[in-house]
């Protein structure tokens, strides 16, 4: 059978101008996001000022857009937007930098009244946006000096009332190109503007929650104070927040980086913000992990390993681990290795001690952890424990039978009858596995005929599910590996 071509720029020149141009012209009548492309491409001949006027036809429709979107309609909605920034980005952006950016500044400017008129749960719509503040970051790079000196005036002219945060991304995205007196300027007017609207704000009457531009102004400014290379005034910002808002561990991050250890490690023990999903902020893996560097950057090894440790064993983070073995001279790492590994294996969560096996990996032991904790393992864990069955089910079967017993036995004890699909596959798995599992199963594990009748004895009534498997007993038979059965009646 012949193999289907590779598409490449290279190839589709020899199919001629006029092939590519019937089916350029057939693709832009279908497609409309592509036609408006193709049209953007055509003015661009005519020069980039051309390309700018059909840009802002669009833009200007979009900013007087008040319907809502359906959500059917999201995605192509989605996708039209993108069509609007790429033509930006790709056609005025390398021909006339200036003009790009202007037209993105636009852009960005509508994300407030879009959000308002579709449902963005999917995110589509607000990576569109994050897109063409990453596009400003690059074409910032080609401008002309008298052009990137205007471009803070540009910037607070088109967003400097907008409450969504992409202020201070855009800020994030064009300082690290900005001349220096230009970020000295940009710096002293968003000071002078915070100063007055506090002030403003001070002489409000209190009438209840209102949104203040002046703590996106101060994340501009502390954005500023590291492309200017201002640690200091970093600092001093990051003072003034609130204790527990402060990112203390970026502060002590960019101190350890320039070498002002003694305050790094201040900061990195004060309480500060807690890493999220890491309640316990003390021996947050994140926090041990840079005071430990910050420890040993001041030459206190052991302080910095005794910290490590003591984080491995309260949160079994491999991670922690892997830094704390790095410190460890040759063949001491494989004793301390193994401590850990003892250590994880009579951990009282042994959920946790799972985990830490599979990153690791040790397959081995996250087995060996399953068969000694067999009743542990809760099935309704569905998003976890079937990916971690299929790991083992090749290897290590009684470890395999085990949790997909508890997917099982839990899907049939709710009744939860939508998920009977799955409880049938996992039946399926447990019946090749058996030919492994029966003749070396831990006492603690029942074989596959008994486990089947009391199955069957308990959920007899179940017929939704059984339907799925045959109504007496099942048999298989096996195609190759573990890829599934196919079932059949006696």
């Amino acid at each position: 059978m012949a193999r289907s071509p590779t598409l490449s720029a290279d190839k589709l020149k020899d199919l001629g101008a006029d092939k590519l141009a019937q089916l350029v012209f057939e693709e832009a009548e279908r497609n409309a996001g592509f036609r408006r492309q193709v049209k953007a491409a055509l003015a661009g001949q005519s020069g980039p000022e051309a390309i700018a006027k059909l840009i802002d036809r669009r833009l200007s429709g979009l900013a007087r857009a008040k319907s809502f979107v359906e959500w059917d309609k999201a995605h192509a909605f989605a996708d039209d937007l993108r069509s609007l920034t790429d033509t930006i980005t790709s056609e005025l952006g390398p021909a006339a930098p200036a003009l790009g950016i202007d037209r993105l500044l636009r852009f960005i400017a509508t994300h407030e009244q879009v959000f308002e008129r579709v449902d963005d749960s999917s995110g589509r719509v607000q990576d569109v946006y994050y897109q063409a503040i990453a596009a400003i970051g690059g074409l910032v790079q080609s401008l002309t000096a008298p052009n990137a000196d205007l471009l803070p005036d540009r910037i607070m002219t088109a967003l400097g009332e907008s409450t969504h945060g992409y202020l201070a991304d855009v800020t994030e995205a064009v300082s690290p190109y900005l001349p220096q007196h230009s970020l000295d300027r940009w710096d002293g007017d968003l000071k002078s503007a915070i100063a007055e609207r506090q002030a403003e704000e001070a002489a409000r009457e209190p009438d209840g929650w209102f949104y203040s531009m002046t703590s996106q102004w101060e994340r501009m400014r502390q954005i500023l104070a590291l492309a200017r290379g201002d640690i200091d005034l970093l600092i001093a910002l990051e003072a003034k927040k609130k204790p527990h808002m402060q990112d203390t561990l970026g502060i002590a991050a960019q101190l350890l980086e320039a070498a002002r250890i003694a305050e790094a490690l201040e900061w990195v023990r004060k309480p500060g913000q807690r890493p999220f999903g890491e309640p316990d902020g003390e021996l947050s893996s994140a926090r041990v992990r840079l005071e430990a560097r910050i420890l040993d950057a001041m030459g206190d090894k052991s302080a910095a390993q005794t910290l490590r440790w003591r984080c491995f064993e309260a949160k079994l983070s491999a991670d922690i681990l892997r830094d704390y073995l790095k410190q460890l001279p040759d063949f001491e790492d494989i004793e301390a290795e193994d401590r850990a590994h003892a250590l994880a294996l009579e951990r009282a969560e042994p959920e946790v001690a799972l985990q830490f096996f599979l990153d690791w990996p040790r397959l081995d032991l996250a087995a060996k952890l399953v068969v000694m904790h067999p009743d542990r393992w809760d099935g309704g864990a569905w998003h976890i424990l079937p990916k971690v069955a299929s790991l083992l089910e090749h290897d290590f079967s009684s470890a395999a039978t085990i949790l997909y017993r508890a997917l099982l036995d839990d899907i049939l004890d709710r009744a939860r009858s939508k998920a009977y699909g799955h409880g049938a596959k996992y039946l399926g798995k447990l019946e090749l596995l058996a030919r492994e599992t029966d003749p070396t199963r831990p006492g603690t594990l029942i074989d596959h005929a008994t486990y089947l009748a009391k199955l069957k004895k308990v959920h007899s009534r179940k017929s939704g599910f059984w339907t799925r498997v045959g109504d007496d007993e099942p048999k298989t038979r096996q195609t190759s590996g573990l890829r599934g059965p196919v079932w059949v009646r006696k």
